[in-house]
């Protein structure tokens, strides 16, 4: 993007109301997150504490002895803190890719779930997990990013084939979710035996029951690389604000913009899946939290949104793994329930200003 369209999108956004002290509201969301994972890592059967959390880590950290028993120490750094980490990684990735995809479609209601990038990832995973097509992580991954950009290409054919809009998007969307949750469904169903269905079932409802250091490197890798491409964007998704005709307008490169950000919005969803299942509604909801709070700009909207959903999720699966305990929820169900209503909120206002 040009300086001249940077200049104007930054003239036309100024208009736009944000809230002031934003670099203290960063710091105040990273001091929070912190203290959600030490908390949440304490949560469970086993009795720990924060100061217990902080030894484990700087044992870790320096070969000192933590001062707790072999099955505490892995507890904490084998089981509670991977997930936990996870936990917040795929919350910050889902939010992330909610805000590129409701900038790019001009539609308050799109995100990874609802458009069904999920549901593609879901196919591409069970197909390696059931089918045997690969092998390890990078097999899972591989397989989740095809399915979950086969699913995009499809909504895109659909809604361009039924006129391009926005809300045909949406509606393509739906149809897409509900074609690779069938696929799913039927791969699982033909396949898989009966201790095998229950584990990919459980999956695919959301979980972080089975997250290891190597899924938080590589999801956390992914993640910031993505998260640093849409900020170097930042401008563009500015311009897309105003609509693709205006973006064009101000020197934006319309479909090499889309191209990679929706390939950006891809890969992070895939990862995501591999890890944890479909976890759906964080990339609905928490994009317009994060916007009630600093609006529209890009450049401050997209850490903003990072950090809600991050902080939101490490709750969420904090209270799924608790709340029925010793029987687990899916995480996946426990976003449902609480992104649902705000869902409805988010229709039902939309549907007054329309």
């Amino acid at each position: 993007m040009n300086s001249r369209a940077e200049d104007a999108v930054g003239v036309r956004l100024r208009t736009v109301p944000v809230r002031v002290g934003v670099a203290g509201l960063w710091t105040c969301g990273v001091l929070v997150l912190a203290a959600s994972v030490a908390v949440a890592v304490t949560i469970g059967p086993s009795d720990l504490t924060a100061s217990d959390v902080g030894a484990v880590l700087w044992s870790k950290l320096t070969g000192a002895d933590s001062g707790l028993t072999r099955i505490q120490d892995g507890i904490v750094w084998n089981l509670r803190m991977p997930r936990t980490l996870l936990a917040a990684l795929c919350g910050a990735g889902l939010a992330v890719c909610g805000v590129i995809l409701q900038s790019l479609l001009r539609n308050p209601l799109a995100d990874p779930f609802v458009l069904g990038i999920s549901s593609g990832a879901s196919t591409g995973a069970v197909s390696i997990v059931v089918l045997g097509v690969g092998a390890g992580s990078i097999g899972l991954a591989t397989g989740a990013f095809i399915g979950a950009l086969c699913a995009f290409a499809l909504v895109l054919v659909l809604a361009f084939a039924a006129g391009g809009t926005t809300d045909r998007v949406l509606l393509a969307g739906v149809a897409a979710t509900q074609l690779f949750a069938a696929l799913t469904s039927f791969i699982v169903y033909m396949a898989a035996d009966a201790e095998q269905t229950r584990g990919v079932l459980f999956w695919l409802l959301g979980s972080l029951a089975s997250a290891s250091w190597t899924d938080v490197m590589v999801c956390a890798l992914l993640v910031l690389v993505g998260l640093g491409v849409c900020l170097a964007n930042a401008s563009t998704l500015d311009a897309f604000t105003f609509g693709q005709d205006a973006a064009a307008s101000l020197g934006v490169n319309v479909a090499r913009a889309r191209i990679v950000l929706l390939v950006v919005t891809a890969l992070i969803t895939a990862i995501i899946v591999s890890t944890s299942g479909a976890i759906g509604f964080v990339g609905l909801v928490l994009p317009h939290a994060a916007r009630a709070l600093v609006g529209v700009k890009h450049r401050l909207l997209l850490p903003t949104a990072a950090l809600a959903g991050a902080i939101f999720l490490v709750w969420v699966d904090t209270a799924a793994r608790t709340v029925l305990d010793p029987q687990e929820l899916p995480v996946g169900v426990a976003t449902a329930i609480i992104g649902v209503p705000a869902f409805i909120a988010i229709l039902l206002r939309r549907e007054r200003r329309a």
